[in-house]
């Protein structure tokens, strides 16, 4: 069934034309599985966490980042700002256990890991996790876009045309300011894609980083390679 007595170039070659026909092969460690069958299991779950932890990204990202170009040299500027280096400085490994003694264990607010009965108390942490550097770096983003927008020639004519500031913002600023934003959301996903793999064995949740982490714990290579290449390929289309 693993084709190991073939010759390596022959392994490869029939390895590249299973993976074509969505085929990864069987796995060492789950022997009544195959690795398609396990990834599609797990999969379900890393979908649900990186989705939220994009869409929070996004939103508080952007929230933040216009809140502190609209107070440029301020103290929530300055707030700002210093959010946005500490949460690129704590990468999520750091981020998750200090979550887990903060929320878990001195305040006993929200389940530590697992995925219990589904509810969203069991996924604000792991998300919270994966999405802290990304509405760090979205924030910081945003705020020198939008300075950059704020100073340009159609703003401070529409100032000078006793247009509101908020319909400013809104209208004519926000859309040019969220093109670099925008930009960024191909190496955004790729890094929660990535980050995921230790957020979820941290927190304990079936996906595909703790097949990922047990596959490499106990050998288990073709479960390893097929992670691999289907992280791979996910990372390959959210970046085109």
């Amino acid at each position: 069934a693993y084709n190991l007595d073939d010759p390596l170039p022959k392994q490869l070659l029939k390895y590249i034309g299973d993976i074509l026909q969505g085929d990864f092969g069987p796995s060492f460690q789950y022997r009544d599985f195959n690795v398609t069958e396990l990834i599609m299991s797990g999969f379900p779950v890393s979908l649900r966490l990186g989705a939220a932890a994009i869409l929070i990204a996004l939103f508080f990202g952007t929230l933040i980042g216009a809140l502190a170009a609209l107070n440029q040299n301020t103290k929530i500027d300055y707030l700002v700002m210093f959010f946005g280096m500490t949460g690129i400085s704590i990468p999520n490994f750091v981020m998750a256990p200090l979550l887990i003694l903060l929320f878990s264990i001195f305040l006993n607010l929200l389940p530590a890991g697992g995925l219990g009965d589904g509810s969203i108390n069991n996924m604000i942490l792991p998300v919270t996790a994966l999405a802290f550097p990304q509405v760090a770096y979205i924030a910081r983003l945003t705020r020198g876009s939008m300075i950059e927008v704020l100073g340009s020639n159609f703003v401070r004519t529409a100032k000078a045309q006793g247009i509101p500031m908020k319909h400013i913002v809104l209208r004519h600023a926000l859309k040019p300011a969220f093109l670099p934003i925008v930009s960024y959301l191909g190496p955004a996903t790729a890094a929660i894609i990535t980050g995921s793999v230790v957020v979820e064995q941290i927190f304990g949740l079936p996906g595909l980083g703790r097949y990922f982490v047990q596959g490499a714990l106990n050998r288990d290579y073709t479960l390893v390679l097929g992670v691999v290449v289907f992280y791979g390929c996910l990372i390959i289309f959210f970046n085109l």
